[in-house]
């Protein structure tokens, strides 16, 4: 999962630097847009199942964002620089609309790090990118 996440994380440097404010249309507000990249292998296998993935949504991220998130199936790829080999994987992306504020970022902070510690990972990847955004 480091793989996706460096490689996510490298293409999105540029992002780090001070945007002007997003000029949103009538009925839009500006946000976050969080992407959270999480790899399903726990060593060369998949060891994070369905329902585990489901049990760690339900426990870890519905109680941090009740208002709604967007699970995506994928698969990811990466090089794992100590052994040389490409490496495939399953993956879940998981989309979240938030406010841009400290609290909102603890909360991402604590899904990943929650993921590493429960699922064995060395990293899961985040994306954020402001956006205008209406429900």
């Amino acid at each position: 999962m480091i793989r996706i996440l460096f490689l996510a994380g490298f293409a999105c440097l540029g992002g780090c630097a001070s945007l002007p404010p997003l000029a949103c249309s009538p009925g839009q507000q500006a946000m976050l847009v969080a992407e959270l990249l999480f790899g399903r292998n726990i060593g060369d296998r998949l060891g994070v199942s369905e329902k585990a993935f489901g049990r760690f949504i339900d426990e870890e991220v519905t109680p941090r964002f009740p208002d709604g998130l967007t699970i995506l199936a994928g698969q990811g790829q990466y090089r794992d620089t100590t052994r040389g080999v490409l490496v495939r994987e399953q993956a879940k992306l998981l989309v979240i609309a938030l406010k841009d504020e400290p609290e909102g970022r603890a909360k991402l902070a604590a899904i990943a790090e929650a993921y590493k510690q429960r699922f064995n990972q060395q990293s899961v990847g985040t994306i954020l990118r402001p956006a205008c955004i209406s429900f």
